[in-house]
């Protein structure tokens, strides 16, 4: 496939039909995260991949459980708040699998200053989102498709929890996977002419 073709052909899928991937097709996807560029060279991700039904079910009812209280906090009704919740829950369980991005920052750089750091840290958050671009295009080139959800970055310690993950992983994302039960709505891109700001 045509490099820009794939590019312009990838798409976030909310719903996936039943049939599972092979832990080939998954592996193929983890190993095009390792090779995104990454500060240093230190890769500050780790992935956890949940395929189980049961893992899946748990991992939904964590997140769902802050969720709520936090749509509650925005004064969403609870109708409202019942219909979004099921949304997500489909997409998690009914997606084949589900990788969750952590970024991982024990290998970085140490600095004296907090500024340095703070750098060094979103350094390594722009370098865990080139790790799941690739994952989706990869994705994409195997024939499935994907999709981003960054409810992890609101309830970190409920994933956590759900998938006894270590206190030192940042879970950032969940990354549904499978082959799409039909086509997403595409939005439409800015003209590059919005986008460019300057060019000297």
């Amino acid at each position: 496939m045509d490099w820009m073709e794939l590019i312009r052909g990838r798409r976030s899928v909310r719903a996936f039909r039943p049939e599972a991937l092979t832990r080939a097709q998954i592996e193929t996807v983890l190993e095009a995260a390792r090779w995104a560029p990454s500060p240093h060279g230190r890769q500050p991700w780790r992935f956890a991949v949940v395929t189980t039904p049961a893992a899946k079910a748990r991992l939904s009812a964590a997140m769902g459980a802050e969720w709520r209280r936090q749509l509650a906090l925005d004064g969403q009704d609870e109708a409202t708040i019942a219909a979004r919740f099921r949304k997500s829950h489909e997409r998690i369980v009914g997606a084949p699998a589900v990788i969750v991005p952590c970024l991982y920052l024990a290998d970085l750089d140490a600095y004296p200053d907090p500024e340095r750091q703070a750098a060094e840290t979103t350094m390594a958050v722009q370098s865990l989102g080139c790790a799941v671009q690739n994952m989706l295009l990869a994705a994409y080139a195997q024939g499935f498709a994907g999709g981003w959800m960054c409810a992890p970055l609101f309830c970190q310690g409920a994933v956590r929890a759900a998938l006894g993950l270590a206190d030192t992983l940042a879970p950032h994302a969940l990354i549904p996977l499978g082959y799409a039960a039909q086509e997403p709505v595409r939005r439409a891109r800015r003209p590059l002419d919005e986008l460019v700001v300057a060019w000297e």
